[in-house]
């Protein structure tokens, strides 16, 4: 006997029903981070949130990481999701809880970091009449994130956090905030399994390149006469670091990275010319003024990249740019041939093609280049001097840092300012992901956090967080963390007693009037690591910088904050001045 679909779907509804489980929301909401291959979670628990934290003291899969603040949990939650390539996942409560994330939420959104942020809510009910801690989180958060949910029903839970989660990691990565009502945390509804695949009909982004783009932009490559490989962030965040490498040794271009892209392509390499932009190298600057066919890769010529654009459009040149963001093209800087995709696709196709073209560049011609700019380089613009030896120059402690660690598998995390500069111009990176810093939004206090995320996922390799006596103190409470948690960072503070890059503009910009960037009342901060359960050091003395270094390398098992007492007068060299042009380069202090 025939059996009728009716019938058939009948069975499979029974089927279905057999399966599935009546679940609270924070139960749907736990199996869907299992279902997710999440292994930590950072944050800090409040009312709108307690029934999801009793989830997860129900279950054993997803550890928990309490931290001392909001800001922090994000933070660690990016830190975690740079150095890994996977999504993080952050948990705060609602109102203040919400407007405590909000710094690192921004940090991630500028950066392109996939993330989620679960972010709790007063009940539906009460949601618009000014209920105990509430705050309008979607309202808040709609600019600074790449997408966010309020689920006000249990049942769309699931589905929900199936959208989330490849929104953050998919196109153009970013945070997702999904906001969830403390009622619907708390009710019940029908769960029949996680959903394997997502379709949304507003979003699909373009992973493959235009085919006739790219061998456009083969043609002009190959017919360069002085070319130059402009790459960003976005090498690093499309695990395309191989393919860029394989690139540039083919064609034998000049590399630059940007500050967020550093590591893409080794700084040991003789065709890396250093990092570019406001404090980037004399050869990188001035080779990106005057190449006349340039290939963006993964980056969108900000503002401290650049420069003064008016400047930057001076020379005529040929712009390829190569982007998974179509706004990002043409965004600041007119571009001639657009390739909007994934950079590891594109990349892969244009070797393909370049080999199979059998197509050489021009060897003459890039040979008079490279003439032009050893003769660049021979400047030497990242020198300093190590004064009369009393004084411990911040540069000599990044360098002694690396000529230590570079053999060994290490992470570096930066605060922002002097430090985070002097740590990307000296600190060699020859791997992707290995240096974790706030490039867009420049956040004060990721430093700690970032370490403390990354120490987790990576347990067996050493993390420096290196910062200065200003950005520590931001999140410095999450040292209680790191003895919680047993994250051992090591973290090298260059101590100016100085909000260093305030002052130096200040004596660049404002003839030295030092407006409250000097630091009167600063803690003791051995004592104060000490006080948290860690190693602390103090060092005033060129000779013992390295001795420091190598002792705190040996405490593998324990944090350790080293207040390196460094010279107040540095200043970071090269710089370009606001509204200048980027070869307009100061390159010491003779030029103030």
């Amino acid at each position: 006997m025939e059996i009728s679909k009716a019938e058939i779907a009948s069975a499979a509804a029974v089927s279905a029903q057999t399966n599935s489980q009546e679940l609270r929301g924070a139960e749907i909401l736990v199996k869907a981070l299992q279902a997710e291959g999440v292994k930590y979670i950072w944050g800090y628990p409040g009312g709108a949130v307690l029934h999801i934290y009793d989830a997860f003291y129900k279950q054993d899969s997803i550890q928990h990481i309490l931290v001392r603040h909001e800001q922090a949990a994000v933070h660690a939650a990016d830190g975690y999701a740079r150095a890994t390539g996977d999504v993080g996942v952050a948990l705060v409560t609602s109102g203040p809880g919400v407007t405590n994330a909000v710094t690192g939420i921004a940090t991630a959104y500028m950066d392109s970091i996939p993330m989620v942020i679960i972010t709790g809510q007063v009940p539906t009910h009460a949601i618009g009449l000014d209920a105990f801690q509430e705050c309008d989180t979607v309202g808040i958060t709609r600019p600074i994130v790449k997408h966010n949910f309020l689920v006000k029903d249990v049942r769309q839970l699931a589905d929900t956090m199936k959208k989330a989660f490849h929104i953050a990691r998919t196109g153009r990565p970013g945070p997702v905030v999904v906001d969830i009502p403390k009622d619907v945390s708390f009710n019940k509804a029908l769960y029949t399994g996680y959903p394997k695949s997502v379709e949304m009909r507003s979003y699909n982004p373009v992973r493959k390149g235009h085919g006739g783009q790219i061998r456009k932009a083969l043609q002009l490559l190959m017919s360069a006469k002085r070319p130059y490989i402009y790459t960003g962030g976005g090498v690093l965040l499309s695990n395309a670091s191989q393919e860029l490498r394989t690139l540039v040794d083919m064609l034998g271009y000049p590399c630059t990275n940007t500050l967020m892209g550093l590591g893409a392509y080794p700084a040991s390499d003789k065709k890396f010319l250093g990092m570019l932009g406001m404090h980037g190298t004399v050869e990188a600057n001035n080779a990106m003024q005057h190449c006349d066919v340039l290939l963006a890769v993964g980056a969108r010529f900000d503002d401290r990249v650049i420069g003064n654009p008016k400047h930057f459009a001076q020379n005529e040149r040929k712009i390829i740019h190569i982007d998974i963001d179509p706004s990002s093209i043409s965004k600041r800087v007119k571009v001639d041939i657009p390739i909007v995709g994934d950079v590891k696709e594109v990349l892969t196709e244009l070797i393909a093609i370049i080999k199979e073209s059998g197509l050489k560049p021009d060897a003459n011609a890039l040979g008079g280049w490279w003439d032009t700019i050893e003769g660049w380089r021979k400047r030497d613009c990242m020198k300093y001097s190590l004064g009369n030896g009393d004084v411990i120059k911040p540069q000599y402690v990044i360098e002694t840092l690396w000529s230590m660690t570079k053999d060994a598998d290490t992470y570096i995390t930066s605060d922002v300012g002097q430090h985070q500069m002097w740590a990307a111009q000296y600190y060699k990176f020859n791997e992707p992901r290995r240096w974790i810093n706030s490039g867009g939004l420049g956040t004060m206090g990721v430093g700690i956090p970032y370490a403390m995320g990354i120490k987790l996922a990576k347990p067996d390799s050493e993390v420096f967080c290196i910062t200065g006596e200003g950005s520590v103190q931001m999140c410095i409470q999450e040292l209680s963390t790191c003895l919680q948690y047993n994250t051992p960072i090591k973290i090298v503070s260059l101590n100016n007693r100085y909000l260093g890059m305030v002052r130096q503009w200040q004596e660049v910009e404002y003839a030295g009037r030092y407006s409250s960037s000097y630091m009167d009342a600063l803690p003791n901060f051995v004592k104060l690591a000490e006080a948290y359960g860690h190693v602390g050091m103090l060092i005033e003395k060129p000779q013992d910088v390295e001795p420091a270094l190598r002792e705190a390398r040996k405490l593998k098992d324990r944090t350790v904050f080293m207040d390196f007492r460094t010279d107040p007068t540095e200043n970071v060299f090269p710089m370009v001045r606001a509204g200048s042009g980027i070869t307009e380069m100061l390159l010491g202090s003779e030029d103030l």
